[in-house]
């Protein structure tokens, strides 16, 4: 094989004269272009480190001290008090240093003893004012006299030109609420949606809770609070994620979409060349921490810690949980076409390929007339069904030989690539339907096109259509959010493609060919399979998905009504679901805890007594519009309160779902926190935000714009809902139910949050756009 034979380094053979060796120079200048490039990032690698450890400050500040320090000597000055002369008093003795080189070494180690008590005073500084949060209860554009000094000296204390993870060590822990609130927030996020019978009976639980054994369950928190960097994160994601049994697809992976409405190139594998670039190159930038941390008002950090694990990374299955391997470096990435896995490197001659020598490597695999071997096909299904019965044949078929290599290839991979044989997009004369077919071929594919454990799988359509499908416990979606952003912007405002639609750049013809992957399967493995593939299309063909662009107004239109954004599409969602059922429904919000270290996310309950009030308002023909009115703004309000809590570690949730498992490790059983957990989700929503808006030029490019993302439903009985507001003009739904529900149906519903946005807009009286 061709690539067997490019991996030889040297050739000997043995005869009567003696051994005769033969070099192969090519490929010992690749060895020698390898290593060289590992040894660059290992430099880079500890560049950063240093650094990182020392921001605020540089290491060019503690220069400028050393050399203010020695010209003060120099000129007889002494800063340090005579403390220099008790340095060079202790120094050994030694008969190659003069006492000018004794000075000069007392000055340089009083500069560096004064410059890193300075880098621990900023540090500390700058985490103590990163502790404030009295600035979310404020109007937004109108800050208190305090909060304008305190932003001052953030900005004083922040540095200059922060890398990726310059912040981590100055952000604060997420602190652990007091019982008390917890359990009152919780009880008056219930009272609207339980009997008065009821809710008295879980009243009580709580009470008894706060009284008897909750204390003893807050000290175990507290402790690990002071103990561990976050005291939420590590359990949410082994209990969450990682013990999850079931199926990832549709349960847990979500999915975002390419442009809405263009595709930059009709040609697959072009597409896809300039996607995988433009990837590469985010994880250069990821690699050498020169990503921009994600600053609140161009001021605030927030966590980068999800970064870590976006490239290089898979899911392991186990029996009873799972597990998250990362590697620090991947040189390939795993392609699926046509029932084929191959392996493509990403390298050659110690640089990455271009873009269109990406092309040329992806055609090829789509030229390839060789068929799948036995079970191949159907392979990943084992990654979309339930993860014990793959966990096992993992262990049993996969542990060895060529089967072993061949999985290897692909979990060792920067990522997952699946060059799709479907067409999707806006296509037909039922464009709305097509969109909808587009969402459930990201979410799920056939169920045995995707690896689902990959940290993400990038799905490039045969018409040139990209999508993109990740795995949910190393991160969380505004993540690859910002990975994605950067993708479309890169792809077409940076990289673009030539008038044949062809990626531009130069070809190299000595580049290796893609590697196809060997696998046997035996038949007791297929059946594992086929069992896992059943299971799987049992549940994609049992998920109800509508997507739609609602363009009668958007962010520019809620504006003028002086109010968030986002309470007032949260609103819009409660009114619809009452309409759509009849009922309200406890609501699930994601919020992000990244003010704090390693934080992640928190539930706002989006359904409060307030949101109920006006919703009953809104179907109250003897309420006026200045009544209705009133109602609204009480309960934007109240969600602007609820979310602003969830971000500042004050939520519910997390802290109940803490409390809970520490019971587990005791063994002790609370009748109020099994309650809690047994609640359903009846709508779980939440917003995906465009993070780099500076990429996108929607003035002059206005259908440049992605379409967002989604995922399944949470709950059988219920909805997901993912949104996402573009520009001023334009919100994007995607909705999310299960066909064998009778009380659930996605376009239904989608059709009552359009009526339920544009009733909002009356309450107003505003016109459109």
């Amino acid at each position: 094989m061709a690539e067997a034979h490019q991996a030889v380094a040297f050739q000997f053979t043995v005869s009567p004269e003696g051994v005769d060796l033969r070099l192969s120079h090519a490929a010992l200048k690749q060895v020698y272009l390898a290593g060289l490039r590992s040894w660059k990032k290992k430099i880079t690698r500890l560049r950063n480190s240093l650094v990182t450890g020392v921001f605020p400050a540089s290491p060019a500040s503690w220069l400028v001290m050393a050399t203010a320090i020695l010209a003060s000597q120099a000129s007889r000055l002494d800063p340090s008090m005579g403390l220099i002369g008790k340095i060079k008093e202790h120094l050994p003795a030694s008969a190659y240093l003069s006492e000018p080189a004794r000075a000069g070494l007392g000055a340089l180690a009083f500069a560096t003893l004064l410059w890193l008590g300075l880098v621990v005073t900023m540090r500390g500084a700058l985490r103590a004012l990163l502790c404030y949060h009295g600035w979310m209860g404020e109007e937004h554009g109108h800050p208190s006299h305090a909060t304008k000094c305190w932003l001052a000296l953030v900005k004083i204390f922040a540095g200059r030109r922060p890398m990726l993870y310059s912040y981590q060590a100055s952000l604060p822990r997420l602190p652990v609420p007091p019982i008390r609130d917890t359990v009152q927030r919780y009880l008056e996020s219930m009272r609207p949606l339980l009997s008065d019978s009821h809710f008295q009976r879980v009243a009580a639980l709580g009470r008894d809770f706060e009284r008897s054994l909750g204390p003893r369950l807050q000290w175990y928190l507290t402790l690990k609070s002071w103990w561990a960097t976050n005291y939420v994160s590590d359990w949410w994601e082994e209990y969450v994620y990682l013990r999850g049994r079931g199926p990832l697809m549709v349960n847990s992976n979500y999915y975002a979409m390419d442009f809405l409405y263009v595709t930059p190139t009709p040609l697959q594998a072009a597409r896809a060349g300039n996607v995988v670039h433009a990837l590469l190159l985010y994880r250069r930038l990821l690699n050498r921490e020169q990503i921009k941390p994600l600053m609140i008002q161009g001021t605030l950090p927030m966590c980068s810690a999800q970064y870590e694990r976006m490239f290089n990374t898979t899911r392991v299955p186990g029996v009873e949980a799972d597990s998250l391997q990362h590697r620090r470096d991947s040189r390939h990435i795993a392609v699926f076409h046509a029932g084929r896995f191959f392996r493509v490197g990403l390298y050659h001659g110690g640089r990455l390929l271009g873009p269109r020598e990406l092309q040329a490597q992806f055609q090829r695999i789509l030229d390839d007339p060789a068929p799948p071997a036995p079970g191949e096909e159907t392979l990943a299904a084992l990654t979309a069904g339930p993860r014990e019965p793959w966990a096992r044949a993992r262990r049993t078929y996969f542990g060895s030989g060529r089967n072993q290599d061949s999985l290897r290839a692909v979990e060792q991979a920067a990522f997952f690539l699946t060059l799709d044989t479907t067409e999707q997009g806006l296509l037909g004369p039922e464009p709305g339907r097509a969109l909808d077919r587009y969402a459930k071929a990201l979410l799920h594919g056939q169920c045995h096109d995707r690896w689902f454990d990959k940290s993400f799988t990038v799905i490039v359509f045969r018409n040139g259509k990209i999508g993109l499908n990740a795995e949910h416990s190393w991160a969380d979606a505004p993540i690859m959010g910002h990975l994605w952003e950067y993708t479309l912007a890169t792809d077409v405002f940076q990289l673009g493609y030539g008038a044949d639609g062809h990626c531009k750049g130069e070809l190299d013809p000595s580049i290796s060919p893609p590697q196809k992957l060997q696998w046997e399967i035996p038949e007791e493995c297929r059946r594992v399979i086929q069992g896992s593939l059943r299971a799987a299309q049992a549940l994609a063909d049992d998920v109800d998905f509508h997507t739609f662009a609602f363009k009668d107004f958007g962010k520019g239109l809620i504006k003028k009504c002086h109010t968030s954004p986002d309470s007032f599409i949260q609103l819009a969602l409660q009114l619809a679901h009452f309409r759509d059922k009849g009922k309200f429904c406890l609501t699930y919000e994601a919020a992000m805890t990244r003010l704090f270290r390693e934080g992640r996310t928190e539930t706002v309950r989006s359904c409060s007594i307030e949101s109920c009030n006006f919703v009953r308002a809104m179907t109250d023909p003897a309420q006026s519009a200045a009544q209705r009115l009133a109602l609204f703004r009480v309960a934007a309000a109240k969600h602007q309160t609820l979310y602003r809590r969830a971000m500042m570690g004050a939520g519910i949730d997390r802290h109940l779902f803490c409390l809970y498992v520490v019971s587990k490790y005791l063994g002790v059983d609370s009748p109020f926190l099994r309650e809690v957990l047994s609640e359903p989700w009846g709508l779980s929503t939440s917003q995906t935000p465009i993070q780099q808006l500076e990429l996108f030029d929607l003035k002059n490019h206005p259908d440049y714009i992605s379409c967002g993302g989604g995922f399944g439903p949470v709950d059988d009985n219920g909805y997901g809902v993912s949104y996402i507001i573009i520009g001023e003009d334009l919100i994007t739904f995607h909705i999310s139910c299960k066909f064998s529900s009778p009380e659930t149906d996605a376009h239904r519903f989608g059709a009552n949050i359009q009526t339920a946005l544009l009733d909002l807009r009356a309450l107003f009286s505003l016109s459109p756009k």
